[in-house]
């Protein structure tokens, strides 16, 4: 019998709680979210995300002292839990977050060293899954470092050896910045239609209350004028009944 979403949410803490960041604890969390009914299974995704986002945060906060070796498995946890749950955007930012990392430890420790593949694996996925802001500065980090690479060790003919990475990553900048600017343009054209269609309404209500003043005038015009020539052929008769 499966587990109500509490008691599952309330195991999984516990497992976290332990820092049991493994692939047993990745397992359990699969198998929460398996599933025959459609709709229960959207909102317990959407309950385990909520979860995670709060624990990832809690988590990553309390590890500052850890080593880097320490940090980055805790982060891989995460971004694979994410993964599970669906929950794109968290899996990209600590992706985002453990390849920097790894970049600005890399002077001290090589093995760190991100290679221009997996900054490439990581800008195409930002890039498929619509996060461009990310993709763009994954892009200048990663060429950063690939220039850096070039200039300690070029290749045998005196061309750098990743000149071929420079070329993919910044056109895939390029790609990155475009798409940016173009949400950006539909973005302020969004905001001209809906600022243009709230003068218009308020505009129409004007107007209407203009035409129904002009006309209450009208109106009242017309009956003052009628009330004036009753008045006027009412006079001679008084006149003569005296």
């Amino acid at each position: 019998m499966a587990r109500p979403a509490q008691e599952q949410l309330s195991l999984l803490r516990s497992l976290i709680d332990a820092r049991s960041f493994d692939e047993a604890t990745l397992r359990i969390l699969r198998s929460f979210l398996v599933s025959k009914d459609v709709e229960s299974s959207m909102q317990v995704r959407y309950s385990f995300t909520e979860f995670l986002r709060s624990q990832s945060i809690s988590v990553i906060r309390s590890i500052a002292s850890k080593t880097v070796l320490e940090k980055l498995y805790i982060l891989d946890f995460f971004v694979r839990a994410f993964a599970i749950v669906g929950d794109v955007e968290s899996c990209l930012a600590l992706r985002y977050e453990a390849l920097l990392m790894r970049n600005l430890k890399s002077a001290s420790y090589q093995w760190l060293h991100v290679s221009s593949v997996e900054w490439l694996n990581f800008v195409e996925d930002a890039l498929h899954s619509g996060f461009h802001s990310i993709a763009e500065k994954a892009c200048q980090h990663a060429l950063l470092s690939i220039r850096k690479n070039d200039v300690l060790e070029p290749g045998l003919d005196g061309v750098p050896e990743n000149a071929g990475a420079i070329r993919t990553m910044t056109r895939l900048r390029n790609c990155a910045m475009t798409s940016i600017a173009s949400r950006s343009v539909q973005a302020q054209a969004a905001e001209y239609l809906t600022r243009k269609s709230s003068e218009q309404g308020k505009s129409k209500i004007i107007c209407e209350e203009k035409q129904c003043l002009a006309s209450t005038s009208f109106r009242n015009g017309i009956k003052r004028q009628n009330m004036r020539k009753l008045q006027e052929k009412r006079s001679p008769l008084q006149i003569n009944d005296e």
